[in-house]
């Protein structure tokens, strides 16, 4: 089996980038949250136009949408093209990046319009947000499944990620 060191760290560094991209927008959409069901303080938010509200919520859905798209037509590409093993897992990272960065601002404009419009629908999108970053999380068995890796391939994706838990 050979060996991609390469590989390896930008496993580790993509998985690190995946862990903040989920946790920045969750303190924020918390504190906002909270403070909306049982206010411990009060503050003035300056009044935005209502025609925003539904603009936010068709740019999110939209967005998700997008993610998906973008993120089946990049592995297409990668599988058309029949690059080598190790650029197919580096591409499935980058689209992976890629996915979660929009998922990350989907978050941050559902705590954007939960601040200012306090309406239960972006509740609902931060929340399809939580389910699609647990679900839509790169794994050695995802990773195998999407490009039909066999026995060597298989082994050096299953042992990267082994290698980075332990």
């Amino acid at each position: 089996m050979k060996d991609y060191p390469a590989l390896k760290d930008k496993y580790r560094i993509t998985e690190r980038n995946l862990l903040l991209l989920i946790l920045l927008p969750l303190p924020f959409f918390a504190i906002v949250y909270l403070n909306l069901t049982k206010p411990v303080r009060t503050f003035n938010i300056p009044e935005i136009p209502e025609i925003i509200h539904p603009f936010l919520v068709a740019l999110s859905l939209a967005l998700l949408m997008f993610q998906q798209i973008n993120f089946q037509r990049s592995i297409r590409n990668l599988k058309a093209t029949g690059v080598s093993f190790e650029e197919k897992v580096l591409g499935y990272l980058k689209a992976t990046s890629v996915r979660y960065v929009i998922l990350a601002v989907v978050g941050f404009i559902a705590t954007f319009g939960l601040l200012f419009y306090g309406s239960v629908g972006f509740i609902i999108l931060y929340a399809m947000v939580l389910i699609l970053v647990s679900v839509l999380k790169p794994s050695p068995h995802r990773i195998t499944r999407i490009f039909k890796f066999k026995d060597d391939e298989k082994e050096f994706v299953n042992q990267i990620h082994r290698n980075y838990i332990e």
